[in-house]
């Protein structure tokens, strides 16, 4: 699905890369990187077991609520955002929405060997809990984001990447007017990486 709004892609669009945690985000930040899009990330959180490649956050991104200066910095650039705080985007912007999406259930697998790893409880709320909430929160963001008149969005499915990573770097360089290179951005999706098959 393709939701495009504002054609004035270029230097003033700020790219988002959003979706749950351990949808594929920094897979995917990592294809636009490859594919020659500019990006904006701090490498304060280093890579390590769970994202052996990288995490490709940008720090200041949580702090959107309170400081949004940041943002002149991300013109023409791809940033990662978790979706929770895609509504504290100021509308005096254009955006692309890169969403990712990913089963569920492999979703909660990824989070939980991450807690294990980190020696954190992983039973405080149940998967059934999760599911629904997680579920309930994409449903208002999809409707919310459709309200959007500075908003342009299409979902990327981390399964699909998997399956099939041209068709989906193809996709994502048409949603981002085919200024990418597509052989490069299929390059670096490592196989070796989805450990959480349901």
């Amino acid at each position: 699905m393709q939701h495009k709004r504002n054609e004035n892609h270029g230097k003033d669009i700020v790219t988002i890369v959003s979706g749950l945690p351990r949808s594929g985000t920094s897979m995917m930040m990592k294809m636009l990187e490859a594919g020659g899009m500019q990006i904006l990330t701090d490498n304060i959180r280093t890579a390590d077991e769970d994202n052996p490649k990288g995490y490709y956050e940008f720090e200041k991104v949580k702090q959107t609520a309170h400081d949004k200066a940041w943002l002149l910095e991300a013109k023409g650039k791809a940033v990662k955002m978790v979706s929770e705080l895609l509504k504290q985007l100021p509308p005096e912007y254009d955006y692309k929405i890169i969403f990712m999406r990913r089963k569920i259930e492999e979703i909660l697998a990824s989070q939980k060997q991450m807690l294990l790893r980190m020696r954190k409880p992983t039973d405080t709320v149940s998967d059934a809990k999760l599911t629904q909430l997680f579920s309930a929160h994409l449903q208002q963001l999809d409707a919310w984001l459709t309200m959007q008149p500075n908003f342009a969005f299409t979902y990327v499915g981390y399964n699909e990447v998997m399956a099939n990573p041209r068709a989906q770097a193809e996709k994502i360089n048409a949603f981002l007017n085919n200024t990418l290179n597509v052989d490069e951005m299929v390059g670096v999706v490592d196989q070796t990486l989805y450990r959480q098959r349901k």
